[in-house]
């Protein structure tokens, strides 16, 4: 895909200049919103969103004294509930011991921590690839991957377009309709096409970049989480793949650094032709030696049967859902899928336990 400048801004207006310039003898410099945007418009790549072409808002704002559209986003995403409730959610080990396993907040603060390196190394737009990759993953069901398998027979009972559960599409219904964020096109597109599954795929540089940082942070992560929990070893890498990014602990770097390189000469967000294969193939062997091992087979059964016992029971008793977690307008079968897909795994467990576990006798 070739980023071309497509949206019709019309005919160039002159920016405002900043209400109170600071003195450039000083210490300091203040840069208002207006002032990032002219820097934007002055020192970006030709492929980057600027700030002033968003094609906006569904609710008109006002525009903010000292902060730029994609900024506000940003903001409005690391301050909202569904992000805090990924502290508690799964990246793939479930209930690992240890204090070191990536969970589905740190999985994604280090998706915000490549893109902003992919973006600034090629002249994008910082701020708008920094809020997608917060965004990606908000709607991410409990118990990792597993829950996504438990919920997308739901859909299909839901006619949903794809006839399954995508967490990237949950992510975009929760910034729309569950917590209503009010976010810029650029950014709710960006996290609908975050999925490298979900056609079309994102409009701006800036959504591609964060399809590459989400697959470089978990492929690199979840291999030394393997290794840490004594599932995956070096040794059982493929060769290829460490002749081509090095150790386990390099890979970020090394994929990051080819997707800046690559993608600056052939104008499009890639990587080279070698780099990319062992990128296809170190995600195949990581789904079948790591994601889908018949040893997980066990637990992910039971966080399967646990996710959809919730469901069903809230389907049959949407009363008991609290505000906040479903649109009361909606069918009770999505919004118990809304609410249990909110959940985080011990908050998931906890209700599982206060419906079906019995009580004695006091």
């Amino acid at each position: 895909m070739t980023f071309q400048r497509t949206l019709d801004t019309g005919t160039p207006t002159r920016l405002p200049e900043p209400d109170a310039p600071a003195s450039p003898d000083g210490p300091m410099t203040a840069r208002d919103r207006a002032a990032r945007i002219a820097w934007e418009h002055e020192w970006l790549s030709p492929a980057a969103t600027r700030s002033d072409e968003s094609r906006g808002r569904e609710e008109p704002e006002d525009d903010h004294d000292w902060r730029t559209p994609f900024e506000r986003d940003r903001d409005r995403i690391l301050h909202s509930k569904a992000f805090r409730r990924l502290k508690h959610k799964t990246q793939v080990f479930l209930n690992p011991e240890g204090d070191h396993f990536v969970t589905r907040m740190t999985h994604t603060l280090k998706v915000a921590q490549v893109g902003r390196a992919i973006a600034v190394g090629l002249g994008l737009n910082e701020a708008l690839a920094e809020a997608i990759c917060l965004g990606h993953d908000l709607g991410h069901s409990p118990f990792g991957h597993t829950g996504e398998e438990a919920l997308s027979p739901y859909m299909v009972t839901l006619g949903a377009p794809l006839g399954e559960w995508q967490h990237a599409v949950q992510s975009l219904r929760i910034v729309d309709k569950l917590e209503p964020l009010n976010l810029t096109y650029e950014v709710r597109d960006g996290i609908r096409g975050s999925s490298w599954r979900n056609d079309p795929p994102p409009d701006t540089a800036e959504g591609m970049v964060c399809r590459f940082a989400d697959r470089i942070a978990y492929l690199a992560h979840d291999a030394e989480d393997a290794m840490r929990a004594g599932v995956l070893t070096v040794d059982m890498v493929p060769e290829h793949v460490l002749a081509t990014f090095g150790e386990p602990g390099d890979w970020i770097e090394t994929m990051a650094t080819d997707v800046i390189v690559a993608s600056s000469e052939a104008g499009e967000l890639t990587m080279h032709g070698r780099q990319l294969q062992a990128f296809h193939d170190l995600r195949a062997f990581m789904f079948a030696d790591v994601y889908l091992r018949d040893e997980s087979r066990e637990h992910n059964v039971k966080a399967i049967r646990l996710i959809r016992s919730l469901v069903d029971h809230f389907a049959d008793h949407p009363d008991e859902i609290p505000p906040g977690y479903a649109s009361a307008s909606d069918h009770p079968l999505q919004q118990a899928v809304d609410y249990v897909a909110g959940m985080s795994d011990s908050y998931a467990i906890s209700v599982h336990d206060r419906l079906f576990r019995p009580r004695g006798l006091y």
